[in-house]
């Protein structure tokens, strides 16, 4: 399956979800990394008109656990967070952010990834981690 496809498959899985509201895409992925956007617009700011923290840890955790995701085979397991933390280094107003997730570590039973979240002007707006749990399906 090429890229593009993979690409197709990640959006239809996302439809009706916390991501799919919030108007995340992945944009692009590979060797152990994962990239998206996400807007900021009414639904991810919060009232003083500023990106909305809770929706760069949204950010965070979705491109750590899609890019986690890939990893494993997903029909025998599953990955779930253990541990996120997000900095919030600058506001961002209007515009998209992206989010780049690479990972640290990749094992049979904790995965890592780092996330660094910028803006369109590449100044960077918040850095995170994600911790994940690889566990056996019931």
């Amino acid at each position: 399956m090429n890229k593009k496809d993979i690409l197709k498959r990640i959006a239809e899985f996302q439809k009706n979800t916390m991501t799919d509201q919030l108007g995340i895409k992945i944009t692009d992925f590979g060797e152990q990394y994962i990239s998206g956007k996400m807007p900021v617009d009414k639904r991810t700011k919060q009232p003083y008109g500023l990106l909305h923290g809770g929706a760069s840890a949204v950010l965070v955790e979705s491109l750590g656990s899609i890019g986690a995701g890939m990893y494993v085979d997903l029909k025998k397991q599953s990955v779930v967070g253990i541990e996120l933390n997000v900095s919030h280094l600058k506001s961002v107003t209007s515009g998209y952010v992206n989010g780049v997730a690479t990972a640290v570590r990749i094992g049979n039973k904790i995965q890592v990834w780092d996330v660094e979240i910028t803006d369109d002007n590449k100044n960077k707006i918040s850095k995170g981690r994600l911790t994940l749990a690889v566990i056996d399906k019931k």
